[in-house]
């Protein structure tokens, strides 16, 4: 797979053309793929909002991840990741949005949700897609592969230029 610089390179093309803007919503990375996206000169123009909201009560406050959602599916879920990119686009005003919450470890797993699984949930101009992975490795390795699958998917999904419900 392509080095993260590449794909982010590639992605912010992508965003111009359209004159869009991406936003992210953290949890596992704490950060990492908005500061992916903020590490190429001239990021600004297609990066101006990105949340960290590592615990439950920073979902619900700054990305309105219903409290029902949390309580019901629990943070690493399909459910709340797809609010947490619907959040993060509606507070930035976003075209598009990247949203990650998952189990990096060393602790923390469960025989339903093991470390390494992650939900990513891409916003595209209105439509959410998301989808569930199970990375290896230590804390580092899945928190890197995180972030390049969810750039990658960013990058894929302006490439097909449509998104099908």
């Amino acid at each position: 797979m392509a080095a993260i610089e590449n794909i982010v390179q590639q992605l912010s093309q992508a965003l111009r053309q359209r004159s869009w803007r991406i936003s992210t919503a953290e949890s596992c990375t704490g950060g990492l793929i908005a500061g992916a996206l903020t590490e190429l000169a001239g990021s600004s123009e297609v990066f101006e909002f990105g949340w960290v909201t590592y615990a439950n009560r920073a979902k619900e406050q700054a990305l309105q991840v219903p409290a029902a959602a949390l309580a019901q599916h629990g943070a690493v879920s399909e459910a709340v990741a797809i609010a947490m990119a619907q959040g993060a686009a509606a507070n930035a005003g976003a075209e598009m949005a990247i949203a990650v919450t998952g189990v990096a470890g060393p602790g923390g797993g469960s025989r339903e949700k093991p470390v390494g699984t992650v939900w990513i949930a891409w916003y595209v101009n209105g439509v959410v897609r998301a989808e569930k992975k199970v990375f290896a490795g230590d804390r580092s390795a899945i928190r890197q592969a995180t972030v390049r699958y969810s750039l990658a998917g960013a990058l894929a999904l302006l490439q097909k230029k449509r998104m099908s419900k």
